[in-house]
C-alpha cells in the first residue's frame, strides 16, 4: 500500500471517528428535582405515606399488645403449673408470629406498602421517562442519564444537564429554578454498588423503628 493510500486511509479513519464522538452526544437530568416539582408526585408521594403510617401504628399496636402479654406471663410464671406455663409459652409464640407476619405483609419485599408504591408513584415514574425519551430524541442526544441515580459521575458540566428541558416537557414550572453553571460534582463513594434511581421502584424502607 502506497504512502498516500496509508494517508488517505488514516484521515478517513480519523474523520469517521471525530464524526462518530460527535454523535455520541450525552446528557443527563436530575430526577430528584423533576419528581419533586411535580404536583401530583408530591400528592402520591403524601398519600403513600400516610398509607406506611396507617400500617405502622396498626403493627405497633400488636406490638403492645404482644409484650403486655409478655409482662403478664413473667408476673405471674411463679404462680403457674408446668402444664399452664407451656400453654402460655404457646400462645406468646403465637402472638408474637402474628406481629411478625403482619410486618412481613405490609412492609415486606413484595408487602401492600410496595404494591401501593407501584400503583401510586411507578405511573408518574414512567410519565419523566417518557419525557425524558422525548427530549432526547428531539435534541439529538445519543445518551441521558440519572444525575441522581447510582452512577459515579466525577464531573457535570451544566451545559449538558437537560433537566429542565424535561421539567418544561412535562409543563412543570422552571421560573425559580437557580441559573446553573459548570461545578464538579463529589463522588458518592459510599452508594457504590447500590441502586438509588429514584426512577426505579426499590423496596420500601418506610418502617420506623420502634
Amino acid at each position: 500500500m502506497k504512502m498516500k493510500q496509508v494517508f488517505f486511509l488514516f484521515c478517513l479513519i480519523t474523520v469517521s471517528l471525530v464524526q462518530a464522538q460527535r454523535s455520541q452526544v450525552i446528557g443527563f437530568v436530575d430526577s430528584d428535582v423533576i419528581l419533586a416539582k411535580m404536583p401530583e408526585y408530591r400528592a402520591a408521594q403524601k398519600d403513600l405515606d400516610d398509607i406506611g403510617a396507617k400500617f405502622q401504628a396498626e403493627a405497633q399496636k400488636m406490638q403492645t399488645v404482644f409484650e403486655q402479654m409478655q409482662r403478664d406471663f413473667v408476673a405471674e410464671e411463679i404462680l403457674l403449673t408446668l402444664d399452664q406455663i407451656r400453654q402460655k409459652k404457646e400462645t406468646l409464640g403465637k402472638k408474637e408470629a402474628e406481629v411478625m407476619a403482619f410486618r412481613e405483609e405490609k412492609f415486606g419485599p413484595l408487602g401492600a406498602l410496595y404494591s401501593e408504591r407501584s400503583r401510586l408513584i411507578k405511573p408518574l415514574q414512567d410519565k419523566v421517562y417518557e419525557a425524558i425519551q422525548s427530549v432526547a430524541k428531539k435534541e439529538g442526544y445519543a445518551f441521558i442519564f440519572d444525575k441522581s441515580g447510582g452512577a459515579l459521575m466525577l464531573y457535570a458540566d451544566q451545559k449538558f444537564d437537560k433537566t429542565l428541558e424535561v421539567m418544561e416537557a412535562l409543563g412543570i414550572s422552571t421560573e425559580d429554578m437557580p441559573n446553573a453553571i459548570p461545578s464538579p460534582v463529589k463522588p458518592n463513594t459510599q452508594n457504590r454498588g447500590q441502586s438509588t434511581n429514584p426512577l426505579l421502584v426499590p423496596p420500601p424502607s418506610n418502617e420506623k423503628d420502634n
